[in-house]
């Protein structure tokens, strides 16, 4: 995937850069974030606009999320630096700037009822279904943010909204239904499909040496912990009525029901005595952390833990990970008990020998020599194999391919129609499907599709259009670039 990435991230950043270019919807990011320099700095001005470094963060993390969101769980940030994100980004944010530029030179105005109406569009930002300004500013803090560099970036983004207004264009009916004939042409095929599974392979024991060597890197030991811990087992606080009614007059909006209706004081009493008794415990806890720490009492346990098998909730085990060696942690609640945790030695991940390796090194060489063997059979059979026949395919004909699940035909389909070649061969995990087309024509026009086709059309001229005005903006506001580009 990130080769097909690489080699169409031009077309990516457009696609994506044109379906986002409104803020709102993207909510809060936490994904990757890169220095440029300081915060608060300059990286650039635009005409009169200068480009904050917070500006650019913002855009390298909403750039982040929509890759992440188009490409699923494998997207990280190894496969970002090597989509050069970083420099995207920044380009991406001066030719958003250039546009803000030429919409302040054409007098667009953004106004107080803009601001607010696009605040209401945040659920976030609501109580009881109306805007609440204690809410608002409580949401921002936590998102490490103010309601003015928030504000600021509603109005950035409401005059790209309003520029790229101005250049929509409506098609009209014989553009959509020519285009529907063209997006819904339909072939005449005949395909052959070679799996992995049908591929013996019999390996030698140096062949899988020669393997490992290559590949050692690649199969190495889990970072582990070695930890000295104590645990304080929960107390109970023997709460009273009085302190029970107390808690709950100060916290009732967190005790809710399915239906987000708040709980009566009986409903949450049990909620609030293990809260009590959470509270009461966490005092005897931090007297023992500091008897600890003052060397007047000793941890009682000796573990060892791969970073992969550390029994602590997600936030508390990157506390262990990011502890420095000899670091005693302050008392962190785990099933119903405080634990004192202190770091003695993290081991570094290494490079396994190759017996402790021999049992997924077989895995991925078999897997490896068969996907190899499978593209050279496939590449032999290219020209002369004999297959099945299948008419009238299109786009939508994920039932018509036999043999492949329908993530596979989708994925077969869209290759197929996007290739320029009579006969090829798609790539699918562990199978390899062979192509001829025999024959192809114009679909018949379908009207249930028009809506499909206009929106495809529309977003086509009105990317084209934004793409040109950019081009024109390059050379009519001067661009002061305070950073080196990647070419």
């Amino acid at each position: 995937m990130i080769t097909w990435m690489q080699r169409h991230k031009r077309w990516l950043v457009i696609t994506i850069w044109i379906s986002t270019i409104a803020f709102v919807g993207a909510g809060f990011v936490g994904w990757g974030s890169y220095e440029y320099g300081k915060q608060g700095g300059t990286v650039a001005v635009v005409g009169d606009r200068e480009i904050s470094n917070d500006e650019y963060q913002q855009e390298y993390s909403r750039l982040y999320e929509q890759y992440s969101n188009a490409f699923g769980s494998s997207f990280n940030n190894d496969m970002a630096d090597k989509l050069d994100l970083k420099n995207i980004a920044y380009r991406q944010i001066l030719q958003k700037n250039l546009i803000l530029a030429y919409g302040n030179s054409l007098g667009i105005d953004i106004t107080d009822k803009d601001i607010a109406k696009e605040l209401l569009s945040y659920k976030a930002f609501l109580k009881d279904g109306k805007f609440d300004k204690a809410t608002y500013i409580k949401v921002l803090s936590q998102n490490r943010t103010t309601p003015l560099k928030f504000e600021d970036s509603l109005k950035r983004n409401i005059l790209l909204q309003k520029v790229q207004t101005l250049f929509e264009v409506d098609v009209n009916k014989v553009e959509i239904e020519n285009l529907s004939k063209l997006l819904f042409v339909q072939d005449d095929i005949s395909i052959k499909i070679l799996k992995s599974n049908d591929i013996v392979i019999n390996s030698s024991e140096d062949d899988l040496k020669k393997y490992w060597e290559k590949n050692k890197n690649s199969y190495m030991s889990e970072v582990s912990y070695e930890l000295k811990t104590s645990e304080v087992e929960l107390l109970s606080a023997n709460s009273s009525d009085e302190d029970i009614s107390r808690h709950y007059a100060k916290f009732k909006n967190d005790y809710k029901k399915a239906d987000g209706k708040i709980k009566s004081i009986e409903e949450a009493k049990p909620e609030i005595i293990k809260e009590l008794n959470k509270k009461f415990t966490k005092k005897s806890a931090l007297k023992k952390y500091l008897q600890i720490k003052k060397e007047k009492e000793t941890l009682l346990n000796d573990v060892i833990f791969a970073q992969s098998e550390l029994p602590f909730s997600s936030e508390n085990n990157a506390k262990i990970s990011s502890a420095k060696i000899g670091k005693l942690l302050k008392p962190i609640f785990e099933n119903n008990k405080y634990v004192i945790v202190k770091v003695i030695k993290k081991n570094k991940s290494k490079a396994l020998p190759y017996t402790e390796a021999l049992n997924q090194v077989k895995v991925d060489y078999l897997k490896v020599a068969k996907e190899e063997k499978l593209n050279e059979t496939a590449r032999k059979e290219l020209t002369n194999f004999n297959g099945t026949k299948i008419s009238n395919v299109s786009r939508e004909s994920i039932d018509k391919i036999k043999g492949l699940s329908n993530q596979e035909a989708a994925k077969f389909l869209n290759e197929l129609f996007a290739s320029a070649v009579k006969s090829g061969i798609v790539n699918l995990e562990g199978k390899v499907v062979l192509y001829k087309v025999l024959d192809s024509k114009l679909a018949p026009y379908d009207k249930n599709k028009d809506e499909l086709v206009k929106n495809t059309l529309s977003q086509l001229i009105n990317q084209e259009l934004m793409v040109n005005l950019v081009k024109r903006l390059e050379n009519t506001f001067e661009i002061q670039s305070l950073i080196q580009e990647k070419e």
